[in-house]
């Protein structure tokens, strides 16, 4: 009656993988969706430090998990995509699975899938959050540190967040203002941000870098615009948006691309 046991997937297949359940098994990415670290612009200390930590776990040195916070649209993801493709690039065989944050509750069984094999992991969750009835945090808690298995010497785990401390401030001022035992109700909500062994800040970038963004992109794409125009249409755009990031400077760059005729491949 039980299913049958998941069969080891062909790691060889692919540099990326995708994890999904019912059923459990990890889909192979044949072309991952990233920009190049060169066009990565104002997160130079985090880049670096990411980085030396990707390339020591990936030479099978201790590393540290990371949890990359801060500023929407600041280059989170894109930069651990960006590190995993460097080091590879270098020669080490690092392998990155991504887990979605609704499939917490399985990590366990994705960890002892990787557990036996041969190949170094980097376990990517994007925009991890929780609310204040989501139990999905327990689940990582464990993994990370503690529980008698722990992390599996060949996994380490890096995820994103727009929040410190991966719940909203709200709710940790409600825990210390309503709860019976205050400290002790707020150190298990926030217990799960400390078992991250690097914490990167991403913050808001100013125009002048925004600007270096999108010249950037223009030069890797063979884009050719005018500093006058480009400027002006960028500043432009960026205030209809009512933000300046990244994600802001990349569609911005998406459109002129697009008006100019000239097709861009990730």
């Amino acid at each position: 009656m039980s299913p049958a046991p998941l069969e080891a997937p062909d790691f060889a297949a692919a540099d990326a993988f995708v994890w999904h359940v019912e059923p459990d098994r990890l889909v192979p990415v044949p072309k991952v969706n990233r920009i190049d670290m060169s066009l990565l612009v104002g997160i130079n200390r985090s880049r670096d430090t990411l980085l030396e930590n990707t390339r020591q776990f990936a030479k099978g040195l201790p590393a540290n998990n990371a949890l990359l916070w801060g500023s929407r649209g600041m280059g989170k993801s894109s930069l651990v995509k960006a590190v995993h493709a460097a080091v590879r690039a270098e020669g080490a065989p690092l392998k990155i699975v991504e887990l979605q944050r609704e499939d917490l509750t399985s990590v366990g069984r994705l960890l002892g899938l990787l557990r036996d094999a041969e190949e170094r992991f980097l376990l990517f969750c994007d925009d991890l959050s929780f609310s204040h009835d989501d139990q999905h945090y327990k689940s990582l808690k464990a993994v990370l540190d503690g529980g008698i298995e722990g992390r599996p010497e060949n996994v380490v785990f890096y995820a994103t967040s727009n929040r410190r401390h991966l719940m909203p401030r709200d709710m940790i001022e409600n825990e210390r203002s309503t709860a019976i035992s205050p400290s002790e109700a707020t150190e298990e909500k926030v217990s799960l941000s400390d078992r991250f062994g690097l914490w990167l800040g991403f913050h808001p970038c100013d125009q002048d870098e925004y600007l270096t963004m999108i010249r950037g992109y223009c030069n890797a794409y063979g884009v050719e615009i005018d500093d006058a125009t480009l400027r002006a249409e960028a500043i432009e755009w960026q205030a209809t948006r009512g933000a300046r990031s990244g994600r802001v400077a990349w569609q911005y760059f998406t459109d002129l691309a697009g008006r100019r005729g000239v097709p861009v491949a990730l």
